[in-house]
């Protein structure tokens, strides 16, 4: 049995997005951002997406933790800034050089938190000395809340696909029905993650992902095979681990009558006459594992 490769795409791409967004909407000059990893010294800043830099000094810059701004962020899992940056007491001064070299003076940082743990830094600055406003602010938390939820949605997939590899079962027939009914459930938490993914290529490679679950331990499609919609397999797969209607529309943030309509769709096309049935004859079809 071939299970799928986890979805994840580069978080690269996500971090580029905060860069631009906290661009177009905090008012600020230059932009950058770094992920978080670990290196042998403790975790580490390494700058890596930058948007209104006049030099390449920032670009690939590594900043410690409770060194400089970034570092202090980092340390202390919270947003910071400083007005006047080559002459904060605040900060440590470890990363003059490259920062004044790009002529920056207002700064202010904010970290990207999952799990209360930092997974990046983005920095928004000013040449010109200021206050860091609430627009900065507010932009600089927007992005950051939003690339979290991101780096979230994309670890819990992660996680999801390592618990089927772990679970994965045999041939329907003969496999474990306790191990079976995991993968049937992971298959539905996956199709649930998935409708909240804003990325569309990956949302598009997870829900592939389910279609080849879904797939396991039944001969190749036929031209013959009934077609769902999307939606009505997100609303199957919830029923066929037992959820009634009003379960379902509140897992797919539904209204109860829209989880019939799908419902009864997916029922004409199985030519099911029960709700058993539907899932029955979905799981015959491959539609669901």
């Amino acid at each position: 049995m071939s299970l799928p490769a986890t979805a994840r795409p580069d978080d690269r791409d996500a971090l580029r997005t905060a860069v631009r967004e906290v661009y177009a909407s905090s008012g600020m000059g230059v932009v950058f951002a770094g992920p978080v990893r670990t290196a042998r010294g403790g975790a580490v800043i390494r700058i890596g997406e930058l948007v209104g830099a006049r030099t390449t000094h920032l670009r690939g810059l590594e900043v410690r933790a409770g060194a400089g701004l970034g570092g202090r962020v980092l340390a202390e899992a919270r947003p910071a800034g400083v007005e006047d940056y080559s002459g904060s007491p605040d900060i440590t001064h470890e990363y003059d050089g490259p920062v004044l070299a790009e002529g920056l003076c207002t700064v202010a940082a904010v970290p990207v938190l999952v799990a209360g743990r930092p997974r990046a830094v983005l920095y928004a600055a000013s040449r010109e000395r200021g206050s860091v406003g609430d627009r900065v602010r507010d932009a600089l938390a927007r992005s950051a809340r939003r690339m979290a939820a991101e780096l979230a949605i994309r670890d819990e997939v992660d996680r999801r696909v390592a618990l089927l590899a772990a679970a994965a079962p045999g041939p329907r027939a003969d496999g474990d029905p306790a191990r079976w009914e995991e993968v049937r459930a992971v298959h539905a938490d996956l199709r649930l993650a998935a409708q909240d993914i804003a990325d569309e290529p990956l949302r598009h490679r997870l829900l592939e992902a389910c279609t080849r679950l879904a797939a396991l331990g039944t001969a190749a499609p036929t031209p013959d095979r009934p077609h769902l919609s999307a939606r009505e397999l997100d609303v199957l797969a919830q029923v066929a681990l037992g959820c009634s209607n009003r379960e379902v529309a509140g897992r797919l943030s539904l209204r109860p009558e829209t989880v019939k309509s799908y419902l009864g769709a997916a029922m004409t096309k199985l030519d099911a006459h029960t709700r058993l049935e539907a899932v029955v004859t979905a799981r015959r079809w491959g539609l669901l594992p």
